[in-house]
């Protein structure tokens, strides 16, 4: 198993996890993760076998503490004054689940946002994904303010010290 930047030449494949990782009302559009691709490849890690990609996380720096909704839908590249690392995506493919693929993709981001000298990683997750997130070290800081796909979202974040 490899972690690499991604690549507009696996875009496919990211689509294809993304549609079996979320609902429709929750997936990113083909357009949207073209351009997390285009603006964001520094903070959009993929694991993959050979030129198979299992999965991927993804998300741009912030200075927010919590994922506001107009983050699925705007982004601006990442600059290096931002204080938050985010995760929009965390989907790993339903044959490769169960193999720790996604707390590694969740340790290479945290990796990558200490060196980017980020305080902190934020997201937000279903009800039922909590206790996946904090098994990984986040802490559950409340319900979100989001309303993206008309879902309850909680904030979850991981301090990086």
């Amino acid at each position: 198993m490899t972690y690499h930047f991604a690549q507009t030449a696996e875009l496919d494949q990211i689509m294809a996890i993304e549609n079996q990782g979320f609902t429709p009302e929750e997936a990113a559009t083909r357009p949207s993760m073209a351009e997390r691709i285009e603006k964001i490849s520094d903070t959009f890690i993929v694991a993959s076998e050979g030129h198979r990609v299992l999965g991927y996380v993804v998300g741009p720096a912030s200075n927010d503490r919590y994922i506001a909704d107009d983050l699925f839908t705007h982004l601006d590249a990442n600059r290096s004054t931002d204080r938050y690392q985010t995760v929009l995506s965390l989907v790993v493919e339903k044959a490769a689940q169960g193999r720790g693929i996604a707390s590694r993709l969740l340790s290479e981001l945290a990796k990558v946002a200490k060196q980017q000298h980020r305080e902190a990683i934020t997201l937000t997750c279903l009800k039922a994904l909590v206790p996946f997130y904090e098994k990984n070290g986040y802490a559950n800081e409340g319900v979100s303010a989001s309303s993206h796909a008309g879902e309850t979202w909680y904030n979850m974040v991981l301090e990086l010290k």
